[in-house]
Order: C-alpha cells, then structure tokens, then sequence
C-alpha cells in the first residue's frame, strides 16, 4: 500500500489536504482512493478499483487504509476521530424555536456572508437541517426582520 499527498489548501487559517492511496491486491487488482483530510476529519472522495469492488469489499475499504492513511497524515491512530460530515451522532443539534431560533439563523447567515462563504450551508451546518428546511428558517428569519429581503419588491 502506497499513500502519498496530492495537494494542498490553506484558506483562513484551516488546511484542507487530499491524499492519495493506491492499494495492490493479491490477485493483481488496484485500487485507487482519493482522501481528504480537513479539521481533523478523514472521508473518502473518490475510488476506482480494477476489477470493480464488491459491496462488502467497499465497505471494507474504510478498515484496510485507515492506519496506513492516519500515519501519513500524521494524526495517532490511536485517537478518535470523526468522519468529515458525519455527526457525532444520528441526532441534530437542538435548535430553538421561534423568534430565537430566527435571530440565531440570521446571525449565522450574516457571519458567513462577511467570511464569502455560502450563507445557506452556514446555516444548514449551524442548524443540522436539510437545504429545504434551511431555506424556510432563512425565510422565517427574513420575515422576522432578523435579514433584509432577498429581492426588492415592486
């Protein structure tokens, strides 16, 4: 098993870094794994595999590059890590309803407007909601008076 850096980005004072992985099998397969590292997080991007890999074989993939994959990264593969993405559990964060829900909303979109960022996943990741859900408290927020419209009205 090969693991070696493809690139790298800085921006506002996090790293984000994609590694690439390439796995030769016994029988004279390959497969090939892009991974990002970011926030202390690993998830896997891409992978190809000749021949294709099964579906247990897939999930498996995880377990087989993860220490070769932590080493180079150089995170002790004996801490805990979460998966980019992946909650700490299955439960959304609580949110609080109403007019203060509404204000905490608009105080996330606003910091991620003056970050250039995109406000909408500000709020889907402050909230724990889906994009849609995220919208409609966006609206809320806007009819409220916590935002200005989104478009002038005639």
């Amino acid at each position: 098993m090969a693991v070696w850096p493809a690139w790298e980005v800085r921006e506002h004072g996090s790293v984000t870094s994609w590694y690439a992985v390439r796995l030769d099998l016994p029988d004279g397969g390959r497969v090939d794994v892009l991974a990002v590292v970011a926030g202390g997080g690993v998830s896997i991007e891409e992978v190809r595999a000749q021949p294709p890999l099964s579906l247990g074989d897939l999930t498996a993939l995880a377990d087989w590059i993860e220490e070769p994959l932590l080493e180079a990264c150089g995170v002790d593969s004996g801490s805990p890590y979460e998966p980019l993405g992946a909650p700490a559990g299955r439960h959304r964060p609580a949110w609080p309803r109403g007019v203060e829900g509404w204000r905490l909303v608009a105080e996330a979109y606003r910091a991620a407007q003056t970050e250039g960022v995109d406000p909408v996943y500000a709020v889907m990741c402050a909230t724990g909601r889906s994009r849609r859900r995220s919208l409609k408290l966006i609206a809320g927020a806007r009819d409220a008076g916590f935002l200005t419209p989104g478009h002038a009205r005639r």
